[in-house]
């Protein structure tokens, strides 16, 4: 069976984002529009989907690395933040928008908080998320496998059988004109004595 590592990262958020949108459970809210994802950004996302985006990312994250927590997450979608004259630090993600797509992802039922070690708590896939990563992923691989050029095999006897057919061709056009049917030998000899009569009228004539 496929599954979601089958298929390509980017490609799978792009569609999983997609579908993300049919759930009601997820929407965006009323500070997306102008929040930044992290305080080492210097501007908000320019994507106007990019809340989905977000979220389907973190659904794929839960798939592989669950039980994961909001830190971890955190400290996943982070990146450097440039403080001028003085080297880059890493630095965090917005955990306010981590909790948030968490809560909506286990509300639409897709993931459901875990027991970890230690007694620490994190987010794991649910069966139903499960299938549906799984499901964009199959359809992924599947119109992969259609646009894939033919293999090796395939693709040397489709030459062959070109240079084949251009033989084919180039010994047409170098067969010469059918020639005229040989006389029949009855006809020849009907024909001799025709000719020496006429030979010879004409030189009585003259």
């Amino acid at each position: 069976m496929v599954t979601q590592y089958a298929a390509e990262p980017q490609r799978l958020i792009r569609e999983a984002a997609n579908e993300l949108k049919k759930f009601e459970e997820l929407t965006p809210p009323e500070w997306a529009g102008f929040v930044k994802t992290g305080h080492f950004k210097q501007r908000p996302p320019m994507e106007e989907d990019w809340w989905y985006m977000r979220s389907a990312a973190v659904l794929r994250s839960v798939y592989r690395l669950g039980p994961i927590g909001t830190n971890k997450l955190r400290a996943k979608y982070g990146g450097k933040k440039n403080r001028g004259v003085e080297p880059e630090i890493a630095a965090k993600g917005s955990g306010a928008i981590i909790r948030k797509v968490l809560q909506q992802l286990e509300k639409a039922g897709l993931i459901k908080t875990a027991e970890k070690k230690k007694g620490n708590k994190g987010r794991i896939i649910t069966p139903k998320g499960r299938s549906f990563l799984d499901k964009i992923a199959t359809k992924i691989v599947a119109e992969q496998k259609k646009s894939r050029p033919a293999p090796v095999n395939e693709q040397k006897e489709a030459k062959q059988e070109q240079a084949k057919e251009l033989k084919e061709e180039k010994a047409e056009k170098l067969v010469p004109k059918e020639q005229k049917p040989a006389k029949d030998e009855k006809q020849e000899k009907q024909e001799k004595p025709a000719a020496k009569e006429a030979k010879e009228v004409i030189e009585a004539q003259e």
